[in-house]
């Protein structure tokens, strides 16, 4: 192999990356509100993420998933692309359509191959309790749940015990947020001193 050399002007200094990874929105969509979409990114934004992916199922995936019927997953497509348009919280939100042009199945461990090949690492996987739930009960979810993170949407009533067990692997909206803005009343004793 060749050595090849690199010319670089004086004092060059490298590019300081400031955001980090990716958060995947791994959902339907079905019945998901603009505003739990704008808290998806809200919570991006805080985190300083590079990009909030937007990965909505095809309609034979949620079948299996959830036995729940949904609606095309064009019209949820296009829905999630208006949405992208008119917010303007984060400037990188990207929808992905790899489940919709598979025109079939997916199955979860596919698509976390597929987004863990695509985008940049670390990957933290935004799910709703129910599917936290589904995806613990999966025979792969422990070689899953020490390459990424999970932040879950809202907080389960009952928890599955693979999720009890790597309850350091997952937070919840709420939880990420409140780490990130400190205590008013730490704020307001920190100026008085």
């Amino acid at each position: 192999m060749g050595r090849q050399t690199y010319q670089i002007p004086f004092g060059a200094e490298p590019a300081v990356r400031q955001n980090k990874g990716t958060l995947v929105f791994y959902d339907s969509f079905e019945n998901v509100s603009d505003e739990q979409l704008e808290r998806a990114a809200q919570a991006a934004v805080a985190r300083s993420f590079s990009q909030l992916v937007l990965y909505p199922l095809h309609e034979a995936t949620v079948r299996r998933l959830t036995g729940e019927a949904a609606s095309a997953f064009y019209k949820r497509d296009d829905r999630l692309h208006d949405w992208k348009r008119s917010q303007t919280i984060m400037k990188n939100v990207t929808v992905e359509n790899w489940d919709g042009k598979r025109k079939k199945y997916t199955p979860l461990e596919a698509a976390l191959r597929f987004i863990d090949e695509k985008y940049p690492s670390p990957l933290f996987l935004y799910l709703t309790a129910d599917n936290a739930n589904r995806f613990a009960s999966f025979a792969t979810f422990e070689e899953w749940i020490v390459r990424i993170r999970l932040v879950l949407e809202d907080s389960p009533k009952h928890l599955h015990p693979r999720l009890e067990k790597f309850r350091h692997r997952w937070d919840t909206v709420d939880e990420w947020l409140r780490k990130e803005k400190p205590n008013a009343q730490t704020d307001s004793y920190s100026r008085r001193r």
